[in-house]
C-alpha cells in the first residue's frame, strides 16, 4: 500500500513537470517569455514588404537584441508597411543613418529586424525615422523569378 502511494506521487510529479515544460515551451514559441516591459524609445521604419514579420518580433544589432517590433500598419500615402520599433533605453546611441533589414532566423524560422549602424554622430531619438530599409526576402517570389527566368531561357 505504501509503495502504491509513492508511485502515484512520483507519477504526479512527472505529470506536473510535463505541464510546466509545455507552458514554458508555449511562452517561448509565442514570444511572450519576456514579461519585462523595459522603457525605451520608439522609431519608425518603412518597408516595401515585411513578409511574415509580426508584432513582438526581435530587433537586433550585431546579434544583440536591442528591442522589439511594437506595431505594424499600412502607410496610406506610400502604401508601404510602417513598422514601429520599440528600442530599449540602454541602447540610446544608435546613429541616425542606421539601416534596417528584415531577416529570417534559419531557413524557415521567424522573421526579425536587423539593424546595421551607420557613421553619423547624431543618435536616433523617440519618434525618429530609419530611412535606409531593405524589405523581406519572400521565398515564393525568388522561386517564381527563378522558374520564370529558366522558362524564358529554354526557348532559345
Amino acid at each position: 500500500m505504501m509503495q502504491n502511494k509513492s508511485t502515484e506521487i512520483t507519477v504526479g510529479m512527472f505529470v506536473a513537470a510535463g505541464i510546466v515544460a509545455l507552458f514554458v515551451l508555449a511562452m517561448k514559441v509565442s514570444n511572450l517569455a519576456e514579461f519585462t516591459d523595459e522603457t525605451g524609445y520608439q522609431v519608425i521604419a518603412e518597408f516595401e514588404n515585411i513578409g511574415g514579420l509580426k508584432v513582438r518580433s526581435p530587433v537586433t544589432m550585431a546579434g544583440v537584441r536591442v528591442g522589439r517590433v511594437g506595431d505594424i500598419s499600412l502607410n496610406p500615402d506610400s502604401y508601404n508597411a510602417q513598422v514601429t520599433l520599440n528600442l530599449y533605453g540602454k541602447f540610446d546611441n544608435i546613429p541616425t543613418d542606421t539601416a534596417a533589414s528584415i531577416y529570417t532566423a534559419g531557413l524557415l524560422g521567424e522573421q526579425y529586424i536587423g539593424l546595421e549602424a551607420g557613421a553619423e554622430e547624431e543618435f536616433l531619438q523617440n519618434g525618429g525615422v530609419i530611412d535606409l530599409t531593405q524589405p523581406a526576402l519572400v521565398l515564393e517570389q525568388v522561386i517564381g523569378q527563378f522558374l520564370f527566368s529558366k522558362a524564358e531561357g529554354g526557348d532559345e
